[in-house]
């Protein structure tokens, strides 16, 4: 059997399945000069996944290794999971393809795009109070799952193996290749760990002195021993450590309040042409803040980009806009 290429991607493809990965990585341009930024920021455009997100990878690994297991069977097994809306989507995405049926929970503060799209894409969704976060979409899940007498699964993307393990196979990897192996620092957002931690561990096979910045709301920095707390970064933040969050990989932590991951999210669509989500906003934010030390002069820096705009148009983030845009007034011709 050949070997399996990471970075191989088909000319025509069999599957939606077949063409997640191998996202590009552009540099950050005005916003990095701007900001008096002396290091080299590199984008990496997980935005540009089938369905728009990061998540499309350990869904793909997720749900494939679970069947090479024998675990789920398409037609058969019903898929269960809590999910912040991007596992979700990424899963329903490859629930389809294989022929799966989906049920995913989320906390109902999540955008109304993530709904849609989950419906779309034909998963049942149930809603659980927002306030209660993901700790109580986990235990509805759960109470689904136990109601259906063992033809249920629940990939547990928090805890799943698979999940740190797609990115050490496939994030890591690129981001060596792309870089040529010039990399000197990894920052990402920690929403289930698995990102930060598969992508650190495969770099640092390769350089072991590759730092790894971890990113978390201000409101709720869990990670930096602080208290959990409600804040408008959707899709990290969970308010727990998760399992597969390997915490002992992390060099620092950069806390980001919303109001400055919102506003560097809408300085990237406006001064980049990048059209990203909420948590890519306080990623950036802290690459530009990492890359404005001295120390760092030079030095390249990868930021996961975890997601695209589009998905929170009816968010805080794009809040005005879009009543700008409802109530935009037509404008005749003048003859």
């Amino acid at each position: 059997m050949a070997e399996f290429d990471p970075l191989f991607r088909p000319k025509i493809a069999d599957s939606i399945v077949d063409v997640i990965g191998n996202t590009p990585i552009v540099r950050l341009g005005r916003t990095g000069k701007e900001a008096n930024v002396v290091a080299n920021i590199l984008l990496k455009l997980e935005s540009m996944e089938p369905c728009s997100s990061v998540k499309d990878r350990i869904a793909k690994g997720m749900i494939l290794s679970a069947e090479a297991r024998g675990e789920i069977t398409p037609g058969v097994t019903t898929l269960v999971e809590p999910t912040s809306g991007n596992t979700g989507i990424g899963l329903a995405m490859v629930a389809a393809a294989r022929g799966y049926e989906l049920i995913v929970v989320m906390p109902s503060t999540l955008s109304l795009e993530r709904r849609v799209m989950l419906k779309a894409l034909g998963a049942k969704l149930v809603l659980t109070p927002g306030e209660k976060g993901m700790s109580c979409a986990i235990k509805k899940a759960q109470e689904i799952l136990d109601k259906l007498d063992g033809k249920g699964f629940m990939l547990q993307q928090f805890n799943n193996a698979d999940n740190p393990k797609t990115h050490r196979e496939t994030t890591g990897p690129e981001i060596w290749d792309q870089t040529e192996g010039k990399i000197d620092i990894l920052i990402s957002g920690v929403g289930t760990g698995g990102t930060a931690t598969g992508t650190t561990q495969f770099l640092r096979t390769k350089n072991p002195d590759v730092q790894l910045i971890a990113v978390e709301p201000a409101e709720s920095p869990v990670l930096s021993g602080g208290a959990p707390g409600p804040h408008k970064i959707q899709g990290i933040g969970a308010g727990f450590i998760p399992q597969n969050c390997d915490t002992s990989l992390i060099n620092s932590i950069v806390k980001i309040d919303s109001n400055k991951a919102i506003a560097t999210s809408r300085a990237l669509a406006t001064k980049e042409g990048i059209f990203v989500g909420i948590s890519s906003g306080a990623a950036v934010a802290a690459a530009i803040e990492v890359g404005s030390l001295p120390e760092n002069a030079g030095k390249n820096i990868v930021v996961i980009i975890p997601s695209f705009g589009e998905r929170y148009l009816s968010t805080a983030l794009f809040a005005d806009l879009h009543v700008e845009a409802v109530n935009q007034q037509v404008e005749d011709l003048i003859l």
